[in-house]
């Protein structure tokens, strides 16, 4: 590991002032770096792909640890950990598929230590972008994908480019998606609003730039309004093993069903096969208006793989996010 000064500000201002940023912007530019947990940021620093000249410690930073869920509101601090949120009895009843994405992630000493802020932009775990010794266009623009003709069994089939095909790694990015969540972001030109959908952005042609989130920004809460939408939701997570383990493929479903089961209205996000938290609006279609049974969960869940390109080992992921999809809403909608 590098030799970095460390720095732990004790307000929102000062810590902005450091300069510094998150780890998913800017990665050949030399500088500073925010510090939550760590759990991430430490592995990166470790293996030599982030070389911060400073770590920003925002653990003094405050009103940033808090959960409130009003019946107008939710909202949840950065630094609430992965432990706290997926405990929340008020979090759980609003939006079970939060919880069950957060169980689902990791192990528990890592929840226990691991904040929101920091899991919504942790790094991909492709091998060639943890490996220094090799080339990859999101650590070293212009250095090329070796995984697109390599060893890519874990990597994206959707929202690939020809520059990357890393994986979006995390699984509460896109259980938030379903409840339509937004980031609130502060920075030296002041505080925005980001729809969790918008926060990432598919690689293109600049994969080292990941996020909306502009030099100098931080995450300081995520905010969502109570919806029928979100009290009928789940997450379903298919991984080699069954613990501790990054998704091959997983589902977050919510789902708002009439009496009959007919969909009033539904979201979709799929991770484990794309660039990012990906929704699936041509599934959410297929869905709308309809009485929901089993035929009708695999007809929609066919369309769960639109757009989808593969590279060789990686194929599997095609049928795979199928079946997925399929499952995750016969177990939304009580069926399964």
């Amino acid at each position: 590991m590098t030799p970095f000064a460390y720095l732990r500000p004790t307000s929102l201002p000062a810590a902005l002032a450091t300069g510094a940023r998150h780890t998913s912007n800017d990665a050949d530019v030399p500088g500073n770096d925010f510090f939550g947990g760590g759990t991430d940021l430490m592995q990166l620093m470790k293996e030599h792909v982030r070389n911060p000249a400073a770590v920003v410690d925002l653990a003094a930073l405050p009103d940033m640890d808090d959960i409130v869920v009003g019946s107008d509101a939710i909202r949840l601090g950065a630094r609430v950990t992965m432990s706290d949120a997926a405990a929340h009895a008020g979090l759980r009843a609003h939006a079970p598929v939060l919880g069950e994405a957060l169980l689902a992630s990791a192990s528990p000493q890592v929840r226990n230590l691991a904040t929101l802020g920091g899991n919504l932009l942790q790094r991909t775990r492709c091998g060639y972008f943890r490996d220094v010794a090799l080339p990859c266009n999101k650590r070293e623009p212009g250095s090329g994908c070796p995984a697109i003709d390599g060893l890519n069994r874990l990597h994206a089939i959707l929202g690939t480019s020809e520059h990357c095909i890393a994986t979006y790694a995390g699984d509460f990015a896109n259980a938030l998606v379903v409840v339509d969540a937004d980031v609130v972001v502060a920075g030296p030109r002041g505080e925005r609003r980001v729809a969790v959908a918008d926060l990432h952005r598919p690689p293109g042609d600049a994969p080292h730039v990941e996020t909306a989130l502009d030099r100098g920004e931080l995450i300081v809460a995520i905010e969502m309004r109570p919806r029928a939408l979100a009290r009928r939701s789940h997450y379903l997570k298919v991984r080699d093993r069954a613990s501790f383990e990054w998704a091959i493929a997983s589902a977050a479903v919510a789902m708002d069903l009439s009496e009959d089961l007919t969909v009033r209205d539904v979201r979709v996000a799929v991770g484990g096969v794309a660039t990012r938290p990906w929704r699936l609006p041509a599934v959410e279609q297929a869905l709308r208006g309809r009485r929901v049974t089993a035929d009708l969960c695999r007809e929609a869940g066919s369309l769960a793989a639109a757009g989808a390109v593969a590279n060789g080992r990686n194929a599997y992921k095609i049928p795979l996010i199928r079946r997925t999809v399929a499952r995750a809403l016969e177990e939304t909608a009580g069926l399964a």
